[in-house]
């Protein structure tokens, strides 16, 4: 693991910038269809069955015959879906992406989680998130966050792997973007706010302090890593602010779902309900 690189930026820059974000963001159609697009449609429910998975699955398959508008660009579950998914889903240009390694706490042994995110892979899946160690991260045993991460990323091999960072109690700025450069470094493909399962989840702070680091590793590396915000995003206006949030930092080219995720359940309805004008419940 290299020498992370401090961040240069402070609270107030940020706070300014952010205003900023808010001031300029304009919700329009083109917007709310490039969000729609950008959704990855999520059920971690404990109450979660393969009917409920196959329910959610079918909606997305027969989406094109009810609207015109881009469909989400992946299904979110829990692991021991990944076999059901696979044999259920049709729909063009949508990703089986599943949460793995002892989510939602990541507290587990970790021959278990290499275990699950194989598994999970052989069974369907392409796409992989997992939560950092954070307990690890906060004592600044930062060389084992980073080999948990690279020995995950090894094991599921072209899969994607989103790296979820729990924003919400890494205490700081500074924090979150040590903890963004160490997933990156390690292999992440993308880095992603929170489980959506802890309080603070998703915040435009967070947000901008790892589409910093992003910008950031591009500069340094080269490499393209993606972003997700996930928890608590709900309406149209939330996810118009990440979606300018992510222009300012990263620029359009990040616009699109390889590089630009949002996590949610009831968003995508959120936006539906926008373009239609009426209420829709389709998902």
């Amino acid at each position: 693991m290299d020498e992370i690189k401090k961040l240069d930026f402070s609270i107030e820059q940020m706070n300014n910038a952010l205003a900023s974000i808010k001031k300029e963001i304009a919700l329009n159609s083109s917007i709310l269809e490039e969000t729609l697009n950008c959704i990855d449609l999520t059920s971690l429910n404990t109450h979660d069955d393969e009917s409920d998975i196959i329910k959610m699955i079918e909606k997305v398959n027969d989406y094109s015959k009810h609207y015109k508008h881009k469909n989400v660009a992946a299904i979110c579950v829990y692991p021991n879906f990944s076999k059901i998914a696979k044999e259920t889903l049709t729909a063009k240009n949508v990703n089986i992406a599943v949460v793995s390694a002892g989510f939602p706490s990541s507290q587990t042994f970790f021959s278990i989680k290499l275990a699950e995110c194989e598994l999970a892979v052989s069974k369907g899946a392409n796409e992989v998130d997992i939560v950092i160690s954070v307990g690890k991260f906060l004592n600044a045993k930062y060389q084992d966050v980073f080999n948990e991460i690279f020995l995950i990323k090894k094991t599921i091999g072209d899969a994607h792997l989103k790296v979820i960072l729990e924003t919400g109690i890494l205490k700081n700025i500074e924090n979150i973007y040590k903890a963004s450069y160490i997933a990156m470094e390690a292999g992440a493909d993308f880095i992603k706010t929170s489980t959506g399962k802890l309080e603070p989840a998703a915040t435009p702070e967070a947000v901008f302090i790892m589409t910093k680091a992003i910008k950031d590793f591009h500069e340094k590396t080269g490499k393209k890593i993606g972003i997700k915000p996930a928890g608590g995003i709900v309406t149209p206006e939330d996810a118009a602010l990440y979606y300018g949030i992510v222009k300012y930092n990263l620029g359009s080219e990040w616009l699109n779902n390889k590089l630009f995720r949002i996590g949610a359940s009831r968003l995508a309805n959120n936006i539906l309900t926008e373009l239609e004008n009426k209420e829709v419940k389709y998902f």
